[in-house]
């Protein structure tokens, strides 16, 4: 192979170029118009426009990828993951196309690629199953029968794809045909396919998924496994190696399963193999053909290069390693930064201020990201931004250097998980190793309130030293003091602040203090909010000083339904003349890959819809507008 193309964006992306520029190979980035001035683009050796912004139309067409192979003249093809890294058609049509497919054959990703077929394989070799349905008949009705026959609670599952997309946890009957049809339209969106299958439904269990790989000449190893079992909507968040629950006897038991299936199938290149793990006892989830976004974790503690080894064993080589070769070194702990809210909710937008956390003490931090001051987010891909990982000689130390690095990154101008990320990572309860899957079901509203708590400590004094920036460390005294109303998180906070020179004189509630205006990371909104850093904490704050004192707009805000972030409107459930009561679904927006059911705020009458079916809705868009009952 001497040039590479990537088909894929962002940080895999430049994860990819980093090691083929290393290798000595050349590489060919694509890109969408939404990526033409992205940090993959500007790397790699050689550029091609796909032309268009939404995933269909760029990353998703297999047409376009091949012809931008040719054009280049590349002579492989790297899928990255997401996207098409999982579709056989596209491994054929880079086959027949005279290139190198780094990953697995055609048959074996339609083999695993598949929960359903996969789950047959599997049964046939006897690695562990949960009862379930995987059938042609994709009937309500079948449905039904069979989560009867299987009994809740059951998980409604895309057969197609991963990550999370059109799964649906259903404890009752009455949820499923709902659950059903949500998760079919997400599937059919994110991978092409609404084909669902029927799971049992484990309520409390740990996900731990085993690294597989495969060269051409039958040799299949495994590379330890990783504990995923912290998400959110059913995708990681946070991902360690090794598993605090996993000892010597099951990593064994494990390993040995998932290299089963994989050379059941035929498999070559790099693949995960997903278990449940209760009890003790482990029960197949899904194999991924392709490489993982936390494959990170996997390469601290083993010291390889993943996807150098894909590389090689796409040219042909053999593995570089056998399994008693494979040594596992200290403890390593990855999170996946995302443009979203600590509600989960995505968000686009552009990043007006960027600084890396640096290395902190002890071993560095690992930081594959795509970002840069003035990159624009987009609402058309997935919401990740990049992931940190630390690595250190124990668990304990490895968290706390992740946690460190988090507190020092510095991301303004669009929400980030960031301090979310910090506050699971210092829990007691993941701390202590008992971290399961529903985790942030249990604690979530709880490190939410932890957040929002931290934040009004310091809004007062981020909030100044916004408002207020000294030159030179010293501020023009004023005699007289000026009225600042503040809004945070809905709140108005009313002060009365006077320059002292160095300082300022705060009065609020009655009291007066002094403060020197903190260092902090300020940027302007584009709404005239303030996004500030201080130290680990960050918020946004509006000067609501001249507003109206009745902090008008209350009433129309009531009366309207406004988008919480950028996207796509799917569907559009209630109409002019309809009453609805307070949360019922009105419309449902996609963003950033994900579904979201917009509800009404307040019981009411629908006055107007502002949008239509397939619109594509801005941040902060009148979408519905209401009246009062009669």
């Amino acid at each position: 192979m001497k040039r590479l193309l990537i088909a894929n964006r962002g940080e895999i992306a430049r994860r990819v170029i980093r090691t083929a520029h290393r290798m000595g190979m050349a590489t060919v980035a694509v890109y969408s118009d939404a990526d033409a001035n992205a940090l993959h683009v500007r790397e790699a050796t050689s550029v091609y426009a796909l032309g268009g912004t939404a995933s269909a139309d760029t990353y998703l067409r297999i047409d376009k990828l091949i012809a931008a192979a040719k054009a280049t003249g590349a002579d492989a093809v790297h899928p990255g993951y997401g996207f098409l890294s999982e579709n056989a058609d596209f491994a054929q049509a880079v086959i027949d196309a005279g290139l190198v497919w780094v990953g697995p054959p055609p048959q074996a990703i339609r083999a695993l690629g598949s929960k359903s077929s996969a789950k047959q394989l599997a049964q046939a070799r006897g690695v562990p199953c949960l009862p379930g349905y995987q059938g042609e008949d994709q009937s309500d009705e079948r449905f039904a029968a069979e989560a009867e026959h299987i009994g809740f609670p059951v998980m409604v599952k895309a057969a197609a794809g991963g990550g999370g997309r059109g799964m649906r946890l259903v404890t009752q009957a009455s949820q499923l045909a709902a659950a059903v049809q949500s998760a079919r339209s997400e599937a059919q969106s994110a991978f092409g396919s609404g084909e669902l299958l029927l799971e049992r439904a484990l309520l409390a269990p740990r996900h731990v998924e085993v690294q597989v790989f495969a060269d051409s000449h039958g040799n299949c190893i495994h590379l330890g496994e990783r504990d995923c079992s912290v998400q959110r909507r059913h995708q990681k968040i946070i991902e360690e190696t090794p598993s605090p629950a996993v000892d010597s006897v099951l990593r064994e038991r494990m390993g040995r399963c998932a290299v089963e299936l994989a050379q059941a199938a035929g498999y070559v290149g790099a693949g995960t193999v997903e278990f449940l793990v209760e009890g003790g006892q482990f029960y197949l989830m899904e194999m991924n053909t392709r490489l993982q976004v936390e494959h990170p974790v996997t390469e601290a503690v083993t010291g390889l290069d993943l996807v150098e080894w894909q590389l090689r064993v796409a040219q042909g080589e053999p593995l570089p390693l056998a399994q008693e070769q494979v040594r596992f070194s200290g403890h390593a702990v990855e999170v996946r930064l995302c443009a979203e809210d600590e509600h989960f909710t995505p968000h686009s937008g552009r990043v007006l201020h960027f600084l890396p956390p640096g290395e902190g003490e002890g071993n560095a931090i690992r930081f594959d990201h795509a970002l840069f001051e003035g990159l624009e987010v987009p609402p058309y891909y997935d919401s990740m931004l990049g992931k940190l990982v630390a690595h250190a000689s124990t668990r304990a130390e490895a968290i706390a250097q992740l946690a460190g690095a988090l507190d020092r990154l510095q991301v303004l101008g669009l929400p980030t998980n960031r301090r979310f990320l910090a506050a699971c990572l210092r829990h007691r309860t993941f701390q202590a190793g008992e971290a399961l899957i529903p985790f942030l079901a249990e604690h979530g509203d709880a490190l939410r309130a932890q957040i929002a708590d931290c934040e009004k400590d310091v809004a007062v004094d981020s909030a100044l030293a916004a408002l207020f920036p000294s030159t030179g460390g010293v501020l023009l005294p004023c005699p007289f003091p000026r009225p600042v109303r503040l809004r945070h998180r809905g709140g108005l906070l009313e002060l009365q602040v006077r320059h002292l020179g160095h300082s300022l004189e705060v009065g609020q509630g009655g009291g007066t203090r002094l403060i020197s205006p903190p260092r902090a990371a300020c940027v302007r909104l584009p709404n005239g909010a303030w996004h500030v850093q201080s130290g680990a904490v960050d918020l946004v704050i509006e000067d609501a000083s001249f507003e109206p004192a009745a902090g008008g707009g209350g009433a129309s805000a009531a009366n309207e339904l406004r988008a919480p972030f950028n996207g796509k409107v799917i569907a559009i459930k209630a109409q002019p003349g309809a009453t609805v009561v307070r949360g019922d679904t009105l419309l449902v927006l996609e963003s950033m890959k994900l579904e979201h059911a917009l509800g009404a705020s307040r019981d009411g009458v629908i006055k107007s819809v502002h949008v239509e079916a397939g619109q594509q809705a801005a941040t902060s868009q009148v979408l519905v507008t209401f009246e009062a009952l009669q």
